[in-house]
């Protein structure tokens, strides 16, 4: 069954902007260890955070809570390459979260559909 959905639109420049003014004080704010251990591995780093950033946003929306924060949510890619979300505190346990992440130079997108655990 299907809990709710949310889609959010990064801009990479932003992202940028706001990596460059505030450094790793705002990655680790959003960002959790694995996501920027990942990210710094891309040749398109912004591309791929903004990406991330999107997810997150996505999933927010999605699941409609005020009890998440930003190192609650956690977008990985699988064995497979493909991105997948895990959320990191007790909000998580009886969902599943599906995302979507496409980016080009400009812009991130993300689309998140949360699930009831069967």
């Amino acid at each position: 069954m299907i809990i709710g959905t949310g889609v959010d639109i990064t801009e990479v420049r932003r992202l940028r902007q706001a990596i460059e003014k505030w450094g790793d004080d705002f990655l680790k704010r959003v960002f959790t260890p694995k996501e920027i251990k990942n990210a710094r591995a891309h040749i398109s780093f912004y591309q791929h955070l903004a990406g991330r950033f999107a997810a997150k946003e996505a999933v927010f929306k999605a699941l409609g809570d005020k009890d998440l924060g930003w190192q609650d949510v956690e977008i990985i890619n699988d064995g497979d390459g493909r991105p997948h979300c895990v959320i990191l505190n007790n909000r998580g346990k009886n969902v599943d979260v599906h995302i979507s992440i496409s980016h080009v130079k400009s812009y991130a997108t993300a689309f998140a559909i949360i699930t009831q655990k069967t």
